[in-house]
C-alpha cells in the first residue's frame, strides 16, 4: 500500500490507517475474536498504521492490540495512541498524568516505545494548559525514548490554527473535516505544511452519516442533515455504487493528508475497503454525490467548551446561522 510522509517526523504512514476505536466497542457490541482478526487483516493487507487511545473501551482497545502487535515485527507497523481523555467526562491534561498514561499504554500494548502520542480532544480542556504543560511534558517523553512524535487531536478547527504555530507539534489528527460533506480542514492545511506538521485525516464516513448504517446514539446530526445524507446514499445506489465507497475513495485520495483513519471490528469490512481503494475513482460520481450533499456542505456541530469551538468564525456558517446541534 502507498505510504506518505508524516510532516517532518521521518515517519511514513500507509495512506489508509486502522482506527482501533471500533475494537474498543465505541460503536456498540462486538466479538473479541473478530476484532482481533480485523487488526490482523489490516496489517496483513498492508495497512501499517494503527491508531488507538486510552479512552477507547476505557483501555480495552489498547489491551486487545497488545494481543496482536507483538506477533509482528516492530518496524513493520506504526502505532499511535492518545492521552488526556479517559472517560466521557473525565479529562486530565496535567504533566503528571502524561507520564503515567504513556507507561500504562506501553504496558497494555506490550511495547517499548510509541510512534506518536496525541493529546486527545483538547477542546474539552484549557487549550493554554495543553500548550504550556501537556505538550512540553510529552516532549520530555520523546527525550526519554518512549515516544517518537507528539501532537493533538480534536474536532474544532480553531484549535489547530492556534496550536500549530507554537512549534510544539509534530502531527495532528482531524476528524469529520475532510469528507464528501465537510472539507473545512483544507482551510488550515497550508499552515500545517508551513510548520512541517503532519496531518492525519480520520472518519471519512463522518461517524456513519455517510453510510447506510444506523447512526450511533451520540451522533449530533439533526433531522435535516440526516435527510440530506439519506438522499445522497439513495443517489449512489441509483447510480450503481455505494456512498461508503465514494466517501472512502475521496477522503484517502487527498495527498495533503499523511493517512486516513477508519476502523471496524469486522474483518470483511476491512477487506472491502482495501478492494475499493484498488479501484479507480470515478470523479463524475464524486461530483454527483457532492452536489446532493451541497445543502449540508460544511455543516458542523459543537464539541467541548464553547470558547474552543468555531461558533465565532463567520466563514463557518450552516444555513445562514451557526449550527448549535
Amino acid at each position: 500500500m502507498e505510504t506518505r510522509p508524516l510532516g517532518r517526523t521521518g515517519i511514513e504512514l500507509s495512506k489508509l490507517g486502522f482506527g482501533a476505536s471500533s475494537i474498543g466497542a465505541e460503536f456498540g457490541q462486538f466479538d473479541i475474536e473478530q476484532s482481533l482478526r480485523s487488526v490482523r487483516t489490516a496489517i496483513d493487507a498492508g495497512i501499517r498504521f494503527i491508531d488507538t487511545a486510552a479512552y477507547y473501551g476505557r483501555g480495552m482497545s489498547e489491551v486487545l492490540l497488545g494481543h496482536v502487535l507483538p506477533s509482528y515485527q516492530r518496524d513493520s507497523w506504526v502505532i499511535s495512541t492518545k492521552l488526556g481523555r479517559y472517560a466521557p467526562k473525565h479529562f486530565d491534561f496535567s504533566a503528571k498524568r502524561v507520564s503515567e498514561s504513556i507507561d500504562v499504554s506501553l504496558e497494555r500494548m506490550r511495547l517499548e516505545y510509541l510512534d506518536m502520542v496525541f493529546v486527545h480532544d483538547i477542546e474539552y480542556g484549557d487549550v493554554q494548559q495543553v500548550i504550556d504543560e501537556t505538550l512540553p511534558a510529552l516532549k520530555k517523553q520523546v527525550e526519554k525514548g518512549k515516544v517518537r512524535a507528539v501532537g493533538i487531536s480534536g474536532y474544532p478547527m480553531k484549535n489547530f490554527i492556534r496550536t500549530i504555530p507554537t512549534g510544539l507539534l509534530d502531527c495532528v489528527i482531524t476528524y469529520n473535516h475532510y469528507t464528501l460533506q465537510n472539507d473545512m480542514a483544507l482551510q488550515w492545511l497550508p499552515l500545517a505544511d508551513q510548520y512541517g506538521v503532519g496531518v492525519i485525516n480520520a472518519a471519512p464516513f463522518s461517524a456513519r452519516l455517510l453510510t447506510d448504517l444506523p447512526l450511533p446514539p451520540w451522533h449530533k446530526a439533526p433531522k435535516d442533515v440526516r435527510e440530506v445524507a439519506a438522499k445522497a446514499s439513495k443517489w449512489c445506489k441509483d447510480n450503481g455504487t455505494r456512498i461508503e465507497k465514494l466517501a472512502l475513495q475521496y477522503s484517502v485520495n487527498h495527498p495533503g493528508f499523511a493517512s486516513c483513519l477508519i476502523g471496524s471490528a469486522i474483518p470483511a469490512e476491512v477487506t472491502q475497503w482495501i478492494d475499493w481503494l484498488a479501484e479507480p475513482i470515478d470523479m463524475s460520481l464524486i461530483e454527483g454525490v457532492k452536489a446532493v450533499l451541497e445543502p449540508i456542505h460544511n455543516w458542523y456541530y459543537v464539541e467541548g467548551r464553547p470558547e474552543n469551538n468555531d461558533l465565532d468564525w463567520p466563514d463557518f456558517v450552516y444555513g445562514g446561522s451557526k449550527s448549535k446541534s
